[in-house]
């Protein structure tokens, strides 16, 4: 054999061990992306935040992989996440602090500041509140729902009564009360603002927002009530992957924020019926965006929950007097939020 012929014959093994020995020094090497199992609800608000990251890969930009856990419920999601099922997922903080007030360690970061609406039928005789004394009212929702909290603190305080003993109300999921509502088997109805939208496209009037009864309670806007819940172990625990995945979520918004084309692109995830539904639903997700969460925003929050409590009592806020500590988690966003 020649010494041409051992040389290539040593170049090629040495070729072949590097095809080998290459995956598996880039294996050994690659820091594998965190994972962070989140619940969410078919065409739900969460799934259009979640599918703006990784159309633009703000996901594997802060190290994290999102696996969504697709419920058929909000009581689902909450099943899922007391049996570890799932790490994260979405509901409004007075269930982090009735859970906190009973020794769970669950905890809150914002989501969004939006609410829901009060609406009625285009001609309807309704013009404010005080119409629908003996009207019946569909509410969306439990009796201690916070939209059905807020607009019995917001009656009380604005016209005198409390509204609960003025109307005819039925509680029920908010498709159910849709479907009422569509029908004329109710004369107004109080629902989640993604319903609040949809029944805007179809020609519903609206009679007054959520957040309008915030500020008649002297509280003003932009107190996040709902948010991503976890573990405050877990978090701690896994620190750098929860703020990866904050900072995912709020690029995620900035681009929804700002951007009509991102619309168009996630609007099978919305299932819009049509551009109208579509441009209701975009401007609603973006009045609700936090544009801060520090000191102000968390005494308003206490501050509604003392209101609450007041009303709801020991089935809204369990055993608790004041906002127990650690319902809201505490994190670098509170300080760069404009």
């Amino acid at each position: 054999m020649t010494d041409n012929s051992r040389w290539t014959r040593r170049r090629a093994l040495a070729a072949a061990l590097a095809g080998c020995v290459a995956p598996l020094a880039a294996r050994r090497g690659a820091v594998a992306a965190a994972p962070i199992r989140l619940a969410v609800l078919r065409f739900g608000t969460v799934s259009w935040e979640i599918e703006t990251v990784r159309r633009h890969k703000f996901d594997a930009d802060a190290g994290i992989a999102i696996e969504s856990v697709e419920l058929a419920s909000n009581q689902a999601t909450q099943v899922a996440l007391q049996g570890g099922r799932v790490d994260m997922m979405v509901t409004d903080w007075l269930w982090v602090a009735r859970q906190r007030a009973s020794g769970a360690d669950w905890t809150f970061v914002p989501f969004s500041n939006a609410l829901g609406a009060v609406l009625t039928p285009k001609d309807s005789p309704i013009k404010d509140l005080r119409d629908l004394n003996g009207r019946r009212l569909g509410v969306a929702g439990s009796p201690i729902d916070k939209s059905w909290l807020i607009l019995r603190a917001f009656s009380r305080k604005d016209l005198g009564f409390d509204i609960d003993g003025k109307v005819e109300k039925s509680f029920g999921a908010p498709p159910l009360i849709a479907e009422q509502f569509a029908a004329g088997r109710v004369d107004a109805e109080l629902t989640f603002w993604p319903f609040a939208a949809r029944a805007e496209a179809a020609g519903s009037r609206t009679l007054l927002t959520v957040d309008s009864a915030l500020k008649g309670l002297g509280l003003g806007s932009g107190i996040p009530m709902v948010g991503y819940v976890f573990s405050e172990a877990w978090a701690n625990e896994n620190r750098a992957a929860v703020e990866g995945f904050i900072g995912a979520v709020r690029q995620a918004r900035a681009v929804l924020q700002s951007s009509d084309d991102e619309w168009h692109a996630i609007a099978p995830v919305t299932n819009a019926a049509n551009d109208v539904e579509l441009g209701l639903l975009r401007d609603w997700f973006r009045q609700g965006i936090p544009t801060a969460w520090g000191e102000a925003e968390r005494a308003a929050a206490a501050k509604l929950y003392d209101e609450l409590a007041a009303i709801g009592g020991a089935e809204l806020v369990g055993p608790a007097t004041t906002l127990p500590p650690g319902t809201f988690w505490q994190t670098s966003w509170q300080t760069s939020a404009r």
